[in-house]
C-alpha cells in the first residue's frame, strides 16, 4: 500500500491551515484568531501525547500561536504550514517538560478526557479505553500514533515533524500498535469473561 498521498480530509485540513497562515501575512495579528480556531484543538491534543497533562498542553500550544502572532509571516513561508506548526507545538512541549519537576513527569492523559476538550468521541467509553492504553505508551511511539491516526501524516512527514527518518516513525508505529492491539484485545476479552460470569 502507497502512503505517497495524504487521504482527502488530512490534504483538505492543511489546505485550511496554508490559506489561515496566507490570511494571517497579509492582514497580520488580527487574523491570528482564525488560525487558533482551526487549528488549537488539534495541537492540543498532540501536545498531550508529550506532556502527559492537559494544561501545559495548552500552555504549549499558547506559546506556539504567540510566536506565529509575533510573525504573522512566518507560517505562510513554510512549505507545509500544518507541519510547521505541529513542530513548534512538539518543541513547547519538550521545553515544559525540561522545566517541569521530574516527579511531575507522571502525567494524566484522562484529564484530557474529563474535560471533553479535545474531541465529542472522547466521552465514548470504547474512546477512552484507546486513550488509557495510548496513556501507556512510551512518548515517542504515542506522538506517532497521533499524527498517523488522527491527523493522517504520512511517515515521510511525521518524520519531518519529529525529526527522525521515515523507517523510524514506522518502526515506533508498528511497535505501538502491535501493544496497543495487545492491551485493548485483553481488554475485551476481559469484559467479555465478565459479562458471561454475570449471566451463568
Amino acid at each position: 500500500m502507497s502512503h505517497s498521498n495524504p487521504p482527502p480530509h488530512a490534504a483538505a485540513f492543511s489546505d485550511r491551515v496554508r490559506t489561515s497562515a496566507r490570511q494571517l501575512a497579509e492582514l497580520g495579528e488580527d487574523a491570528i484568531s482564525g488560525l487558533i480556531d482551526l487549528t488549537s484543538l488539534r495541537l492540543v491534543r498532540f501536545a498531550t501525547t508529550i506532556t502527559r497533562n492537559q494544561h501545559d498542553a495548552e500552555d504549549a500550544v499558547q506559546a506556539t500561536l504567540v510566536k506565529i502572532a509575533a510573525q504573522p509571516g512566518r507560517l505562510h513561508q513554510c512549505a507545509d504550514p500544518w507541519a510547521f506548526l505541529l513542530q513548534m507545538a512538539r518543541n513547547e512541549s519538550l521545553l515544559i517538560l525540561r522545566r517541569r519537576p521530574r516527579w511531575n513527569l507522571i502525567g494524566d492523559l484522562c484529564d484530557l478526557l474529563t474535560r471533553c476538550r479535545v474531541d465529542e468521541l472522547e466521552r465514548e467509553e470504547s474512546y477512552r479505553e484507546i486513550w488509557r492504553a495510548i496513556r501507556t505508551l512510551p512518548t515517542q511511539q504515542s506522538e506517532v500514533v497521533v499524527l498517523k491516526i488522527w491527523e493522517s501524516m504520512t511517515f515521510a512527514e511525521i518524520a519531518g515533524v519529529l525529526e527522525i527518518s521515515p523507517s523510524t516513525a514506522a518502526s515506533r508505529y508498528r511497535y505501538a500498535i502491535a501493544k496497543l492491539n495487545s492491551q485493548l484485545r485483553g481488554k475485551i476479552e476481559s469484559s467479555a469473561s465478565e459479562d458471561l460470569q454475570h449471566h451463568v
